[in-house]
């Protein structure tokens, strides 16, 4: 095992016992993230690793390509809208694209979001055309399903927004209800711009800061730059800690929520 916040390997695991396991991965523009796990526990892991892996993996990440009993694959979307399942029919779906502004070099998917609404986002094609050759059109799903299902299977509070944190990205998820309220994208590349982004979102929900719990996931920790910022502003902050497998002591759940999540998902239906 060498460093753990971006690469493990359990000292029992097996590459010749694939078969009984489930691969799930998170496929951005340039890197990737995947797990592989087995009766709910984690055997090996390995975060932001160079896409050029997909066609050609090295002898350390060689299992990518191997044979599992089930594969998702989470896309990072380049655009996206929800449509109510009461408005949704799959005999329009070509116009309720045309929300997307969908470019000749973008590919879109479609796939049922949770019980009341469908999402269509788009992915960069020569991306979605890489994952489904390897992995196979049925298996991919909309990278912020699986955290978005985590989330309302703990009964969200009205008063807490979910965001999720990568180096120049942050999610946001609110919940009226317990049903699913906002989500949405934004870019950032200082923890200005990422408090700036927060504080927005809450005026739009009418939440006040003072009253917010966030609950964050991915790549912060307490007492780091963002979190320090963030917390000038908001009351209380909490690590999405969240269990969906089992993980070694040594990995926090929290910055490997996103992925782990993946494994709530469904599949969805490639366009």
């Amino acid at each position: 095992m060498s460093n753990y916040k971006n690469y493990y390997r359990d000292d029992d695991f097996d590459a010749a016992q694939t078969g009984n396991c489930t691969l799930l991965l998170q496929l951005g523009v340039s890197t990737f993230t995947y797990a592989v796990v087995m009766q709910n526990k984690l055997l090996a892991f390995a975060k932001n690793v160079d896409i050029s892996e997909i066609d050609n993996p090295t002898a350390q990440h060689e299992i990518l390509l191997a044979n599992y009993e089930q594969r998702i694959v989470g896309l990072a979307q380049q655009g996206f809208t929800f449509v109510p399942m009461s408005l949704f029919n799959a005999d329009y779906v070509a116009d309720f694209a045309r929300y997307l502004d969908v470019k000749p070099n973008e590919k879109v998917f479609s796939q049922p979001l949770d019980t009341e609404n469908q999402v269509l986002y788009k992915v960069y094609e020569n991306i979605a055309l890489k994952a489904i050759e390897k992995f196979g059109a049925a298996n991919m799903v909309f990278a912020a399903k699986g955290w978005i299902k985590s989330a309302t299977a703990n009964n969200p509070l009205n008063q807490q927004l979910y965001l999720n944190i990568t180096t120049n990205n942050v999610e946001l998820l609110n919940f009226k209800d317990s049903k699913l309220r906002f989500y949405n994208s934004f870019e950032f590349n200082v923890p200005d711009e990422l408090v700036y982004f927060t504080l927005f979102v809450a005026e739009e929900l009418k939440l006040q800061p003072n009253q917010i719990e966030l609950i964050i996931s991915g790549d912060l920790e307490m007492g780091d730059q963002n979190a320090n910022k963030l917390a000038k502003f908001f009351d209380k902050l909490t690590l999405n800690d969240t269990p969906t497998i089992a993980l070694p002591q040594q990995i926090a759940s929290h910055t490997v929520l996103t992925l782990t999540a993946l494994s709530l998902c469904g599949l969805s239906e490639a366009l």
